[in-house]
């Protein structure tokens, strides 16, 4: 599945790219809430067409319900009549809101893979370099309860080298260190090395004095030299924090609104407790366990998801398009009355 976020991720990339050197100030953090901004305005028309389909959805489900009470114990006339239904109202079961689903899918690799791959997506790193700045960093004694255990993988090493670059645990002596000892061995030049590591340092990874390449479940934990818990950064477990509630705040509100729009769904406890609870909890583990980077970016897309899912759904609310659904289809319906009672009439003359 990486390949996908590598591939989508280059157009993003530059996007991002554009806005650090721009308009957040050159500030990694404000590029991130930015870039999701950016996609979430794209995805506008895509949830628009979906909210739209919603509205026709519901309105076939009481032409259905017409069909089934006129044939019922007529299986056979009921699936006729169905199936001429959807012909005469161009409506397809199966397709409706796949492709506003599929391109919202689309815009959301192309975003992470963007915010996981910023060395080489934004910044034009080589690929040789961030691969033996990768190396080095699997050695960084901050990341060895991740690195023991389980790979870091190539999925989101790059977000790791920049935190780690940032936070003075991967610096060039340190990298150098490994190179005489045959710890790691590297294919790019020492001076190369030393290059990208200062080029590196000088991105702002820091919010409100944070570390984006900040993990709570290690950083935000104090430890003595036994691995005894001593203390806890309750400023960097804000964040965390953060990303569960703007989660369940977008997860309550979808099911407030699915309960006036679809209450049979909406009584489906397993469902409605998947939608409300399921995902917040994901992105929970997701932001303790890895750097606080995703989590701004779990954060801002929430919040910028919750806006216009109200501002979408109060301009194009389900009774408003489902009554000018049946306005078009009566001024449709009338339309064709008049051109058949037209063409009556021209008949009429000609005989």
């Amino acid at each position: 599945m990486t390949w996908l976020y590598e591939i989508l991720g280059v157009p993003f990339g530059y996007v991002l790219k554009f806005l650090y050197e721009t308009v957040a100030l050159q500030n990694y953090a404000l590029a991130i809430i930015l870039l999701t901004l950016f996609a979430r305005i794209l995805m506008i028309p895509t949830s628009i067409s979906q909210q739209k389909g919603m509205a026709k959805t519901q309105r076939m489900q009481a032409k259905l319900r017409k069909i089934q009470t006129k044939y019922a114990g007529n299986q056979q006339k009921i699936q006729e009549e169905t199936t001429a239904l959807y012909q005469r109202e161009g409506y397809n079961p199966m397709g409706a809101g796949c492709a506003p689903m599929l391109v919202q899918f689309l815009l959301l690799f192309g975003l992470i893979g963007a915010i996981y791959y910023p060395l080489s997506h934004s910044f034009g790193f080589d690929e040789a370099v961030i691969k033996d700045l990768a190396l080095a960093m699997r050695q960084v004694p901050e990341l060895s309860s991740l690195v023991e255990g389980k790979k870091i993988t190539d999925f989101n090493q790059e977000i790791y080298i920049i935190g780690s670059i940032s936070k003075g645990n991967l610096t060039f002596e340190f990298l150098s260190s490994l190179v005489e000892a045959g710890k790691i061995k590297i294919t790019s030049d020492l001076a190369v090395l030393e290059s990208a590591i200062t080029e590196i340092s000088k991105i702002d990874f820091k919010l409100f004095g944070l570390a984006l390449g900040d993990v709570p479940w290690i950083d935000g934990i104090y430890r003595d030299e036994a691995g005894k818990m001593t203390g806890i950064n309750f400023k960097l477990w804000i964040v965390p924090v953060l990303s569960f509630l703007s989660t369940m705040a977008t997860g309550l509100y979808s099911q407030m609104k699915q309960k006036k729009t679809n209450p049979a769904a909406a009584n489906n406890a397993m469902m409605t407790g998947c939608m409300t609870f399921g995902m917040p909890l994901f992105s929970l583990y997701w932001v303790i366990n890895y750097p606080i980077g995703i989590g701004v970016y779990w954060i801002a897309s929430s919040v910028f998801g919750f806006i216009s899912t109200v501002i979408i759904g109060n301009i194009y609310s389900p009774k408003k398009v489902m009554a000018k659904l049946m306005v078009d289809e009566t001024v449709e319906r009338r339309s064709k009355e008049n051109s058949i009672k037209l063409a009556a009439e021209i008949k009429e003359k000609k005989n």
